[in-house]
């Protein structure tokens, strides 16, 4: 029997996506970060009148140098003199984090990681040959990094960064004074940057706080219009850098990766930006609703604290029922017929939180608490199962 790659090998499915599988047609679904938006109606007519118009060939690697020129237009305030050039559109947010990856680092390098993350960020680090090195981000500490810890981790072989801010799973974001302390952290030690900022117009009682612009040139900007328009099915994201030579680089990976992103789709993310600039706003006050619920059910319950995130559309509780894995939680939660994320499934110091996605209504996250509270009650004087779960 043929053998497979030791990449392959050593990637296995996220915890997130089991426990999606798991679920019943009839589950409460807060598990998975998908809005319950469908996309401005004017972006869905501008993909469907571009493909009746005949835009359903290839196009540039880098896209459509309509919709770069309007990306750029759109950080300029942030970082100026930007233009098409300093824009790659990409088949996700998550196809530009693996092409950021695959231009930095070659194997016996290694590459700092939030720890809880999205889980994509270390298989993507594996893939290249590369270690993904974790850095903590406390509940203590409202999930932002310290310096010192960075310190501890940091050695000649470490070529990047990620930062991810607002951060998925935990909802959390930074100040300008922290950021530019992330910052000069990266300087001294010579670092790219790769800022995953994917949901920066989810931003409750704050402005969003970007690496872009902030006076370091070695910074590339990861974003995905799946948050900012409602567009996850889409696939389409895009990396954008005031640093030319590695745009140059970017967009070189980017034709062997995908060769371009699609041609009809990015009349409509054109038309979004263009004409339904608002729609973000109209997302965002209905997740803060959202989040205001679901914070004070949570906190509400006995064992259950949860800082109330300012950022993204997710809680990320922390759980006090000894002996209990954030796995036997969450499973225990679904047999109700609610499903979350153990916060395991986002690197060892999400174990003993859950991660709640708030993108269903009032209604249904309100119903979801109930049986999450019902599930708590029963178990925080129980003991935990005897026989770890197969997951």
């Amino acid at each position: 029997m043929a053998e497979f790659s030791d990449r392959a090998n050593a990637i296995k499915p996220t915890g997130v996506r089991k426990m999606f599988d798991l679920a019943g047609k009839e589950a409460i679904h807060l598990g998975l970060g998908e809005p319950d938006f469908q996309p401005p109606e004017v972006a869905i007519e501008a993909f469907y009148d571009a493909m009746k118009e005949g835009h359903n060939k290839y196009t540039t690697t880098a896209g459509l140098p309509e919709l770069r020129a309007e990306i750029a237009a759109f950080w300029s305030d942030l970082e100026s003199g930007l233009n098409e050039d300093n824009v790659c559109v990409t088949m996700s947010g998550t196809n530009a984090v693996l092409n950021a990856c695959l231009c930095f680092l070659n194997s016996g390098d290694n590459i700092m990681i939030p720890d809880p993350c999205f889980p994509l960020y270390g298989p993507h680090a594996t893939i290249t040959g590369a270690e993904p090195r974790f850095y903590p981000c406390t509940f203590e500490n409202e999930f932002v990094p310290t310096i010192e810890s960075l310190e501890e981790l940091v050695d000649e072989n470490t070529k990047a960064i990620i930062y991810n801010f607002p951060s998925n799973p935990t909802g959390a974001t930074i100040t300008n004074e922290q950021r530019d302390e992330l910052l000069d952290f990266a300087r001294r030690h010579d670092l790219w940057i790769i800022t995953d900022e994917v949901y920066d117009r989810i931003i409750y009682n704050q402005s969003h706080v970007s690496f872009l612009g902030a006076g370091y040139d070695n910074v590339l900007m990861i974003q995905s219009f799946s948050k900012t328009f409602a567009m996850t099915g889409w696939r389409i994201g895009y990396i954008v850098s005031s640093n030319l030579e590695i745009m140059t680089q970017i967009k070189k990976m980017q034709y062997y990766i995908t060769a371009c992103s699609t041609d009809a789709m990015q009349y409509g993310v054109l038309a979004a930006i263009q004409k339904a600039n608002y729609y973000p706003s109209e997302m965002r006050d209905a997740f803060w609703q959202r989040r205001d619920l679901i914070c004070t059910r949570l906190n509400a319950m006995p064992s259950i604290s949860c800082h109330v995130p300012e950022g993204a559309f997710y809680v990320f509780p922390k759980f006090d029922l000894p002996g209990w894995t954030s796995v036997d939680v969450a499973l225990e939660i679904l047999k109700e017929g609610v499903v979350c994320s153990p916060g395991s499934a986002f690197g060892d110091a999400g174990e003993g939180h859950l991660r709640f996605a708030y993108t269903l209504g009032m209604e249904k996250i309100a119903a979801a608490m109930d049986i999450v509270e019902s599930v708590v009650e029963r178990i925080k004087d129980s003991p935990p199962p005897t026989q770890p779960a197969d997951f």
